[in-house]
C-alpha cells in the first residue's frame, strides 16, 4: 500500500523525470519497484495533473498567448484560407500555436495506436534499462550537432511534426519525453533554448491527453486523501523546479551529463534485471 512518505517520493520522481530528460516512465517502474510499492491509477493520474500544474504556472504568459494566437487565427480562417497563411507567416503568436498543434497531432496518433502494444510487449524492468541507454545516446549525439538559431519565427511545420513523432516514441518505457523532443530539435537546428520551451509547451496536450484517458478509466479511488495530495504538491513543487533548472541549464550547459545519467542507469538496471 502507498504511504505518505512514498506518495511524496513518485511525485518527487515524476515531477523531476517529468521534465529532465531521464524519463519519468522509466523511472516509475524502477521506483515503485525499490520501495515495494504499488501505484494505482487515481495515484497515478494525480501525479500527471501535479505535472500540469507545474507548466501552467511556470509558462502562463506563453500559454496565455498560444490561446490568443489560435483564437486570432480562427477568426482569420473565418475571413478566408488566404487571410489564415498570411497570419501564419506574419504572426509569431499565431504561428507558434499552431507549431504545437502540428507537434501533437502525431504524438497522439502514436500513443492511440501503439500504447497498449508497447504495455503488452515491453514490460518489466530490462525493456526500462535498454531504453533509458537509447535516451543516454539521443542526448549525447544532439550535443554533437552545430548549435542552430531556429525559432517559432523560423520553424517549419515539417519540423514540428519530427518533434512530435520523436515524442510520441516517448511511449516506450525509458525513452524520455523531454530528452526525445529536445535532442530532435536541436538536431534540427533549433536554438537551445527555444527547443526546451518548444519541448515543454508541446507536452501539455500529450500530458493532458493521458490524463483524460487515466480519469475516464478510474473506477475507484483506491488511496487515501492524504497520500494523494501528498503525491500532487510533490509533483508540483519538483516538477516546477525540473523545469527551472533544465531552462538554465539549456543555455549553457551540456546535456551530456543526463546522458551519462541514463547510460548509468540503464546498465544496472540490465544487470540487476538478467541477474534477479
Amino acid at each position: 500500500m502507498l504511504d505518505i512518505l512514498s506518495a511524496i517520493i513518485l511525485g518527487a520522481v515524476q515531477g523531476l523525470a517529468e521534465f529532465l530528460p531521464i524519463s519519468s516512465s522509466g523511472h516509475l517502474v524502477l521506483i515503485p519497484y525499490i520501495l515495494g510499492v504499488e501505484t494505482t491509477l487515481a495515484f497515478d493520474t494525480v501525479l500527471h495533473i501535479g505535472t500540469l500544474v507545474a507548466i501552467f504556472t511556470f509558462f502562463w504568459k506563453d500559454i496565455i498567448d498560444l490561446i490568443k494566437g489560435f483564437i486570432l487565427s480562427l477568426i482569420d480562417l473565418s475571413e478566408g484560407v488566404d487571410k489564415f497563411m498570411a497570419g501564419l507567416h506574419n504572426s509569431i503568436q499565431k504561428r507558434f500555436s499552431w507549431l504545437i498543434i502540428v507537434g501533437s497531432i502525431p504524438t497522439a496518433l502514436i500513443g492511440f495506436l501503439l500504447k497498449d502494444a508497447v504495455e503488452t510487449i515491453f514490460r518489466g524492468t530490462l525493456a526500462v534499462g535498454v531504453f533509458l541507454i537509447i535516451t543516454g545516446l539521443l542526448l549525447y549525439y544532439s550535443e554533437k550537432q552545430r548549435h542552430g538559431n531556429i525559432t517559432a519565427k523560423t520553424m517549419s511545420f515539417k519540423q514540428s511534426v519530427i518533434i512530435g513523432i520523436c515524442q510520441g516514441l516517448a511511449v516506450l518505457p525509458g525513452i524520455s519525453r523531454s530528452g526525445a523532443t529536445i535532442s530532435s530539435g536541436l538536431c534540427l537546428g533549433l536554438e537551445r533554448e527555444y527547443a526546451a520551451r518548444y519541448s515543454f509547451l508541446l507536452s501539455i496536450p500529450a500530458v493532458l491527453g493521458a490524463g483524460i484517458i487515466q480519469i475516464k478509466d478510474i473506477t475507484a479511488i483506491d488511496v487515501s486523501f492524504g497520500v494523494l495530495i501528498a503525491g500532487f504538491l510533490s509533483s508540483v513543487i519538483f516538477g516546477y523546479l525540473a523545469i527551472k533548472l533544465l531552462m538554465k541549464m539549456i543555455k549553457g550547459w551540456s546535456l551530456n551529463i543526463f546522458a551519462y545519467y541514463c547510460w548509468i542507469l540503464g546498465m544496472v538496471t540490465i544487470i540487476l534485471s538478467v541477474i534477479f
